[in-house]
């Protein structure tokens, strides 16, 4: 599948001009403002041939800003306990919301893997990676502070599991992309090659932990993970 992407999009090429065959690549910026998740790309002559989920897209290279790479954490598999930073605000944030303290659990990992002072090139910041919109409206006012932004988080996935009937894989995708997303494409997943391996990541580490815990967090039921 050709992909046909509208006119307008640029980049700060650098060193990677020199590529010269496929190459990975996370993220492609480009001067219109847009941001696109792909698996790799190759440098033809004046263009950028961008290996998108599904098809791929060629680019002419003043069209592009920049390339970034993707934070990816490898997250913490080791069950909840005394030894897992800021136990005692993922369970009072999990019994204030009634969620599986393993599921904030989970979404910290993966999303800063416990520091509190990230910062997401889209400007996502702290533990659970609260945009600044999404902060403000969950009554955050430091998103650094970590007792702050756990409340925030777990509270924001709350209101997401309650408006998609407790599905979790739809709950974790509007987390990543936005209800709006979610919504636009009729309550499923949408078609991003980041929030498909978002959704996929954080599931498979929730369960990881389910099976393992032996200790606080262990007794809840998984929300439906289905789609």
């Amino acid at each position: 599948m050709r992909v046909r992407l509208p006119l307008a999009a640029g980049l700060l090429l650098g060193a990677c001009l020199c590529a010269a065959g496929p190459a990975r690549a996370d993220y492609v910026l480009l001067r219109n403002g847009s941001r696109l998740n792909v698996t790799g790309y190759e440098i033809l002559g004046d263009k950028f041939r961008l290996h998108l989920q599904g098809g791929i897209a060629d680019v002419p290279v003043e069209e592009i800003a920049s390339i970034e790479p993707e934070e990816i954490f490898e997250p913490s598999t080791e069950p909840l306990s005394e030894k897992t930073p800021y136990q005692k605000l993922i369970l009072a944030a999990a019994a204030r919301y009634h969620l599986d303290p393993d599921l904030i659990h989970s979404v910290i990992a993966i999303e800063s893997n416990f520091n509190p002072k990230a910062i997401s090139p889209k400007n996502a910041r702290g533990l659970m990676q609260l945009m600044p919109h999404t902060a403000e409206r969950m009554g955050v006012k430091d998103s650094f502070d970590p007792e702050q932004n756990i409340e925030g988080g777990a509270r924001y996935l709350r209101d997401l599991l309650a408006k998609y009937k407790n599905n979790l894989t739809l709950a974790l995708a509007a987390y990543n992309a936005g209800p709006e997303s979610v919504d636009k494409y009729g309550r499923r997943v949408p078609p991003y090659l980041e929030t498909m391996k978002y959704v996929q990541r954080i599931t498979k580490t929730y369960a990881k932990l389910k099976a393992e815990a032996t200790g606080p967090g262990s007794g809840q039921p998984l929300p439906n993970a289905g789609s």
